[in-house]
């Protein structure tokens, strides 16, 4: 009975693996070459696994593809999450809430669902297949922001400064890919932290 247990375990760890490898493969290939140029083969060659691994896994480059967004989305919350080195409550903890956002968004993150999303506007089995993971990247990353800040502002206020700080560090993510200038960029996020912690104190 015990060697029967063990031996399930020990498959389960191995299927758990191989789905990591592969959503770490997709993620280095959506940073790296793009949507366009990222093929399933190129996926599991990065990921030393076979086609019909990657198949027994996820049916299609849609599912793949939203999934290794999900899956670097779990990882950046648990980060966020580990951070324990935030000012007490006050306009310091919200500026620097706003700082860890950034640094979420402006990263893999930001890249490989930007490719997502531009490939996703005329392919409707990828659309269909980002909507639900985008919502709980909403989810997930707001209840980081409870966590951080729910002591020191009420629930209206906190998602208004969540929803606008997401913005906010996209659109800085997005000029950022495309050569912007990096010391516009700091001026922009300082004054909008200004902004935000003014605000928390009207």
């Amino acid at each position: 009975m015990t060697s029967g247990v063990r031996q399930r375990l020990t498959q389960q760890e191995r299927s758990d693996r191989t789905r990591e490898l592969l959503l770490d493969a997709t993620v280095d290939c959506l940073v790296e070459l793009g949507y366009a140029r990222t093929s399933m083969n190129e996926i599991c060659r990065r990921a030393g696994l076979s086609r019909g691994a990657q198949q027994h896994h996820f049916t299609t480059k849609a599912e793949l593809m939203a999934h290794a967004v999900e899956h670097l989305v779990g990882k950046l919350s648990d980060q966020l999450r580990a951070v324990s080195t935030l000012p007490p409550p006050g306009p310091d903890r919200i500026a620097a809430a706003i700082d860890l956002l950034w640094r979420a968004f402006s990263g893999s993150l930001s890249t490989a669902a930007m490719e997502l999303w531009v490939a996703a506007r005329t392919d409707p089995e990828l659309r269909a297949a980002m909507h639900p993971i985008d919502r709980g990247l909403a989810r997930s990353t707001i209840e980081v922001y409870r966590e951080l800040l729910g002591d020191q502002l009420g629930e209206e206020r906190l998602e208004k400064l969540f929803w606008l700080t997401v913005n906010i560090t996209r659109g800085l993510a997005l000029d950022a890919m495309i050569g912007g200038d990096q010391q516009r960029r700091d001026q922009l996020l300082d004054e909008w932290k200004a902004i935000a912690t003014s605000l928390s104190e009207s």
